[in-house]
């Protein structure tokens, strides 16, 4: 067996399943489109080799985690001027992962296997739709233009990885665009501060939590409030709340809070939040979920 370090990109498309459900032959057509004018230009002015398809899955080497990551970037914007010609339901949103490892060739087909591959592919699955997700072996050996930063991601147990592994994120200090809001390749980098939400329930009962907004806006889902403490990062013990009531997110450089179709509610300054409809948080709001009214405060 012949083995090499590389530098490994690994894309997937988010919601594949969903769009070929929707439109099958026109989703293929797309797919293959983005393939010969975004994938395989960027990849050879990177210096890499396409090792592979798979469906939407891609998967290429590089002799450089420079010239992987240079690459990685250029397909994110180079899909992004892709995606305008697209309306936003057709739009191909890859999730970017990049590790450097070492990898076994086949020397029959010069395709790639081993650690190195299964880590590019596991990470690949923490980045946001239209964005990057490095290991910390590619941010430790690389630098970034200066309209990029790296955002640690802190360490993840990943699946089927016995050790938890450190990922940054790659994003636009610019919060440039990418196809409309629902296609954003990166978002505003926010500066290490923590809001601390307090407060009481109808019978004085307190409740309190913090959130860091440097931590937040790494997480595409966002942090979930909830009574449930398996299923939610911030939770309230109170019965009036929801197992999974609302989500804090970060969009742009704001702060929002979704109602997750709760039970019993979710309110800002006493106006009722629509289910799934993000509304603006700030310091010295007042947040109602369920009975629990919490006030904001930087900390």
């Amino acid at each position: 067996m012949q083995r090499r370090l590389a530098a490994i990109v690994h894309a997937d498309l988010a919601g594949f399943t969903r769009m070929m459900e929707g439109a099958e032959t026109r989703t293929f057509r797309h797919l293959k489109s983005a393939q010969a004018e975004v994938w395989k230009p960027a990849i050879e002015a990177g210096g890499g080799r396409l090792v592979g398809t798979a469906g939407d899955a891609m998967l290429a080497e590089f002799g450089s985690a420079v010239g992987a990551l240079a690459a990685a970037i250029d397909i994110q914007e180079r899909m992004a001027r892709f995606n305008e010609a697209l309306v936003e339901n057709q739009r191909m949103l890859f999730r970017i992962g990049v590790h450097l490892g070492e990898v076994i060739i086949d020397e029959e087909d010069q395709n790639i296997f081993g650690d190195g591959v299964n880590l590019a592919a596991r990470i690949q699955a923490m980045a946001d739709p239209g964005g990057i997700a490095v290991s910390r072996a590619v941010r430790d050996v690389t630098e970034l233009r200066i309209d990029y930063a790296f955002v640690d991601g802190g360490e993840q147990q990943l699946k089927n990885v016995s050790r938890p592994v450190q990922i940054f994120h790659v994003r636009n200090a610019a919060s440039s665009p990418a196809g409309g809001d629902s296609s954003k390749t990166t978002t505003r980098l926010l500066p290490q501060v923590t809001l601390r939400f307090e407060g009481v329930n109808s019978v004085g009962q307190k409740y309190s939590f913090d959130v860091a907004l440097d931590k937040l806006v790494t997480l595409a889902k966002g942090m979930v409030i909830g009574r449930a403490a398996d299923q939610c990062e911030l939770v309230i013990p109170h019965a009036t709340v929801s197992r999974r009531h609302a989500r804090l997110l970060i969009d742009g450089d704001a702060l929002q809070v979704e109602d997750l179709g709760s039970t019993n509610g979710t309110a800002v300054n006493g106006t009722v939040a629509r289910a799934g409809t993000p509304v603006h948080l700030q310091t010295g709001s007042r947040l109602r979920v369920g009975d629990v009214e919490l006030s904001i405060r930087q900390v």
